[in-house]
Parts: structure tokens; C-alpha cells; sequence
């Protein structure tokens, strides 16, 4: 009996090394596929905000957190389950797919760049129109009105989650693919839970960082006052290279998934290419700096790519939208 017990103990101690070492895993998983969806994370963190421009300060924080709300549920609800049943139902389907929404960041990318270039903003524009005209409070009618803004601007800022979001699940999926289905459930869970609370809790800090400083700048001592103004002033920036960075990630991940999806249909010259240059260029500077310039390379090179590719689609897009008049 004594021994018995001892064997199932021995046991049982088997079974927790394993389990420790399963949610290792899957811990390290999750860090790794969160890494390679960094770039659809900083384009949905800088795009967000502009979902609660024009609403009032007490407003926001509400609206992002259904914002936020929204997105947890496209990931979970939506996104999860889909991506586990095309990985047990068709998974070859999963690389192209991958590509799809690499060529879509390529596209979303350079059209940035060309309104930024052309001095068109479309998407601001849009934007600012509901803004222009929000309604006066003090009746039941501008608050309808209010409430119906609100409404329409979570539903809008939801439907491009999802497109994003997608995005990521794809790329999370693309990581564990040959995983068992639970790890794979696990880490896509694991995944879309953490960008989507980092993400809203970052939007949430940004848009009351002007708040924040205003406040400060009212009150207490000259240099809380000061700093108070210092965050004011530097919000407008901020937000500005946000922007910029979340561009220029779009573009080098939706080249850098292109490139390794070309590889898994066996046409691997562009993405050795690529890497025996940027071999090459980090064998030429100091040792400490060697990773740090073979990264930046292989970005560049990716990005290259992204511009040559979001450059034709949007080309694409521009002609058939002037075709149809």
C-alpha cells in the first residue's frame, strides 16, 4: 500500500513537471506569436483614438472600453473559433490566408503614405464630419443625437478591429499551427486577451494624458505646473509618431509575412536574399550592435517589399475606382 501511494505520488509529481512545462510552453508561444503580431498592434493603438475625437472628456473612457469590450469579443468569440476550425478543416488554407492579410497591411500602409503625400485624408475626413456637426446638449433630442454618435463611432471603430484583429489571430495561428488544439486555443486566447487589454489600456492612458496635463497645469506647486504643460504640448507629437511608427510596421510585417509565406510554396530566394544581406551587413559593424543592424535590415528589406506591394494594390484600387467613375 505505502508503495503504491509513493508510485502515485511519483506520479502525480510526473504529471505537474509536465504540466509546468506544457504552460512554459505555451507561455513562451504566446510571447513569441504576441512579438511577430507587433506591428498590427502599434497601427491598432495609433488608429483607436480617432474614434473618441470630438466626444466629451467623460465620455471617452466609456466609449473605449465598448470599444475594447468589442474587440475582446471579435477575438474570442468570433475570431478564435473560426481560426481552429480552418486549421483542423483546411490548413493549408492558413498561409494563404496569412498572405491576404499581409498584402491588406501593405495596402493599408502606402495608402497612409499616399494621403499623406497627395494631401488627402480621406479617413480623417470622414472622420471629422460627425464631429463637425455634434449636437448641442440641454434636450432629449441632441442627447439621441449624441447617444446615436457615440453608437455609430464604436460600431466603426469595431468593424476595423476586426479586420485587424484578424490579422493577428491569423498570425498567431500561423505560429502554432502544428500545435495540439488545445495549446493552439490556449495561445490564441492568451494572445488576443493581452493585445486587446495592452491596447485599450494604452489608448485609454493616451487620451487622457492631455486631460492629465491640463489638470496639472492648474494647480499645485510651479513645477507640477509646469510638467502639467509639458504633457499638453507633447501629446500633438506623440500621437504623430504613433502614427508614423504604426504605418511603417504595418508595411515591414505585411512585406516580412509575404516573404515567408513565398518560402512555405517553396520560392525561398527573395527571403535569402534578404537575409544573407542583412548576415552580411551586421558582420560589418561592431559585435555588440551586430543583432540590432541584422533586424533593421531584414525590416528595411521587408519593408521594401511592402511598399512595391501595398504601391500596386493601391494603384490597383485607384483605377478601378476611377473605371467605375
Amino acid at each position: 500500500m505505502p508503495s503504491g501511494f509513493f508510485a502515485l505520488l511519483d506520479d502525480v509529481a510526473g504529471i505537474a513537471r509536465l504540466a509546468a512545462a506544457s504552460l512554459d510552453d505555451v507561455a513562451g508561444t504566446a510571447g513569441r506569436v504576441g512579438l511577430k503580431a507587433a506591428g498590427v498592434v502599434v497601427d491598432d493603438t495609433a488608429v483607436t483614438p480617432r474614434y473618441v475625437a470630438g466626444l466629451a472628456p467623460e465620455r471617452e473612457l466609456p466609449i473605449i472600453g465598448r470599444i475594447g469590450l468589442g474587440s475582446l469579443r471579435n477575438k474570442l468569440l468570433f475570431l478564435l473559433p473560426a481560426a481552429l476550425l480552418l486549421n483542423a478543416v483546411a490548413p493549408w488554407a492558413v498561409t494563404p490566408l496569412l498572405m491576404l492579410g499581409g498584402v491588406y497591411l501593405c495596402f493599408e500602409g502606402v495608402e497612409k503614405v499616399v494621403e499623406v503625400v497627395l494631401g488627402h485624408d480621406g479617413h480623417a475626413a470622414a472622420d471629422a464630419e460627425p464631429t463637425a456637426s455634434l449636437p448641442h446638449a440641454g434636450s432629449s433630442g441632441s442627447a439621441e443625437n449624441a447617444g446615436a454618435l457615440e453608437d455609430g463611432k464604436v460600431k466603426g471603430a469595431i468593424r476595423t478591429d476586426l479586420i485587424l484583429s484578424a490579422e493577428i489571430m491569423a498570425i498567431s495561428l500561423a505560429e502554432v499551427a502544428d500545435r495540439p488544439v488545445l495549446v493552439e486555443a490556449v495561445v490564441l486566447a492568451l494572445v488576443g486577451t493581452a493585445i486587446t487589454v495592452g491596447v485599450y489600456g494604452v489608448v485609454a492612458l493616451v487620451v487622457k494624458v492631455d486631460d492629465i496635463g491640463l489638470h496639472l497645469s492648474r494647480r499645485g506647486a510651479a513645477p507640477v505646473r509646469a510638467l502639467g504643460r509639458g504633457l499638453v504640448r507633447a501629446m500633438p507629437p506623440v500621437m504623430t509618431t504613433l502614427s508614423v511608427v504604426g504605418t511603417a510596421a504595418m508595411i515591414w510585417v505585411g512585406g516580412g509575412i509575404l516573404l515567408h509565406g513565398l518560402e512555405a510554396f517553396d520560392v525561398a530566394a527573395p527571403a535569402h536574399a534578404l537575409d544573407d544581406a542583412a548576415e552580411a551587413f551586421a558582420g560589418r559593424v561592431p559585435a555588440r550592435l551586430a543583432a540590432g543592424a541584422e533586424w533593421v535590415v531584414g525590416a528595411a528589406g521587408a519593408g521594401v517589399v511592402g511598399l512595391a506591394v501595398g504601391g500596386l494594390a493601391v494603384a490597383t484600387t485607384m483605377g478601378a475606382r476611377r473605371l467605375r467613375g
